[in-house]
């Protein structure tokens, strides 16, 4: 944890193998929905002022080994799109959280872990 920690502070960058795709705009969760009906669909929520946020966004990048076609990847800055962030907490059922995975299926949250809870083991179980 502390040589993690160290790579965080120290500003070490690493390449995402997340194919991410920006969530922005909240008339993007009814394509989100639709698109939830024939592959699941995720939604990271990332705060840009939170080291916990930047930590577990960091793991999950690194131990990322999820096929493109298995899963779509969201990423919302809930600091600059604060109206979609409450958007999917209301749209979705879920209590907000920082950071957050939230897994989308047929419409619905069916997988919402947040914090250092958040990894790729825990999204493999859903998708199986």
């Amino acid at each position: 944890m502390i040589k993690r920690l160290m790579k965080f502070v120290s500003g070490v960058e690493h390449s995402s193998k997340i194919n991410w795709k920006y969530l922005t705009s909240e008339n993007q969760l009814d394509d989100l929905i639709e698109q939830s009906k024939t592959i699941p669909v995720a939604i990271y929520k990332h705060s840009t002022r939170c080291g916990v946020s930047s930590m577990a966004k960091s793991k999950l990048e690194r131990e990322w080994d999820i096929a493109d076609e298995r899963i779509e990847m969201y990423f919302l800055d809930l600091i600059t799109y604060r109206s979609v962030s409450n958007a999917v907490a209301k749209r979705f059922k879920v209590v907000h959280q920082s950071p957050q995975l939230i897994v989308i299926k047929n419409g619905k949250a069916v997988y919402n872990q947040s914090h250092m809870d958040i990894s790729v083991s825990g999204l493999k179980k859903i998708l199986n």
